[in-house]
């Protein structure tokens, strides 16, 4: 089963907010001039950066199958062992990390040992039920 990573506020304004204000520039600069032909290399960076960007915030998402639960994120993609999955912290925002997510108050997945990854589905309750159905021992702290 597949989950959309769900999308917060705050998250959007800093995206677009951040987008619109390196696409304005660069713009600015090549319309007044600022910005001379042999500089040009800049823009192609800053694009690419937006582009980046974008590419992580629209290709967030989440997919739970019978062995795996399989992250992608832009270029950042993992399958993670459903059987390794310890404990699931609800409502929770993990500030450090590796975080696919594009939203507050998401899901701390804790695997492993010691390893730990904070997702964002558009609903945790919806992706806590399908999870303990692939695997009923996985604690869930809320």
């Amino acid at each position: 089963m597949k989950f959309k990573s769900r999308k917060d506020f705050l998250f959007i304004v800093i995206i677009f907010g951040l987008n619109t204000f390196l696409i304005g520039i660069t713009v600015y600069g090549h319309i007044t001039g600022e910005i001379e032909p042999k500089e040009y290399w800049t823009s192609a960076v800053i694009f690419a950066l937006v582009g980046f960007v974008f590419w992580i915030f629209f290709t967030t998402n989440y997919e739970l199958n019978q062995t795996h639960f399989i992250y992608r994120s832009g270029p950042f993609r993992g399958k993670i062992k459903i059987e390794s999955i310890r404990k699931i912290e609800a409502g929770k925002t993990m500030w450090v990390g590796f975080k696919p997510a594009t939203a507050r108050k998401g899901l701390i997945v804790h695997y492993d040992k010691f390893n730990e990854i904070y997702i964002s589905p558009k609903t945790n309750e919806a992706f806590i039920q399908k999870i303990l159905e692939l695997n009923n021992t996985i604690e869930i702290e809320t």
